[in-house]
């Protein structure tokens, strides 16, 4: 039986990293067998080519071929045998990143985006996506207040507001796959919207 594939979306500082920590341990306390992984990474070449992406000065174009490559390995190395086996995969980000970061932010062509995608992937999606969806003033606020930042992170406010933009528009072109959550609030109060679309799919 197929397994599912989660990912989680959203600009940094949106809080996703900590639910969806909070989403595995829910899972794996349903019984369900849960892989946990990221993107760029979950691989070890795809984890070397994240350090270049996240640190490293380049255009857009390289980029995004850095970023496609490590796709490319993940779902041949980890997420497509993890899901034929049945397993619950959980990733933290997956393409639709790379059209709100690479595309939206740093102005990537869609048709070569489009082109990749299809190249990389064959039609391989994830069945849920939650996008946590919060104003970049905010979300700038949090990540200033726990770490410092990596080479997006430096990115200015307006850049933000154009991958917002960019995942609001991807949304719209997935409305099946997409839940669009409020990540305004308390964590607790966040949290419940999670399980709230965790459940309201039937899977669980």
């Amino acid at each position: 039986m197929q397994g599912r594939f989660i990912s989680f979306e959203g600009i940094d500082g949106a809080g996703k990293s900590s639910h969806l920590e909070q989403t595995v341990a829910w899972l794996r306390a349903r019984g369900h067998e849960v892989v946990q992984t990221r993107e760029p990474g979950g691989t070890p070449l795809a984890e070397r080519l994240r350090e270049l992406v996240l640190h490293e000065s380049m255009d857009a174009l390289t980029e995004l071929l850095l970023v496609f490559a490590a796709r490319r390995d993940h779902l041949r190395q980890q997420i497509e045998p993890a899901l034929a086996a049945g397993r619950t995969v959980v990733c933290d980000r997956f393409t639709d990143a790379s059209f709100a970061y690479q595309g939206g932010g740093q102005g990537a062509d869609a048709a070569v985006l489009s082109q990749l995608e299809a190249w990389v992937q064959q039609g391989r999606q994830p069945d849920l996506t939650l996008w946590f969806d919060l104003p970049p003033a905010e979300a700038a606020a949090r990540r200033a207040a726990v770490r410092a930042p990596d080479r997006f992170e430096r990115q200015d406010e307006a850049f933000f507001h154009r991958v917002r933009e960019a995942y609001a528009a991807r949304a719209r072109s997935a409305p099946a796959r997409f839940r669009q959550l409020d990540a305004r609030g308390s964590r607790e109060q966040v949290w419940q919207r999670v399980q709230e679309h965790l459940q309201a799919t039937g899977w669980w």
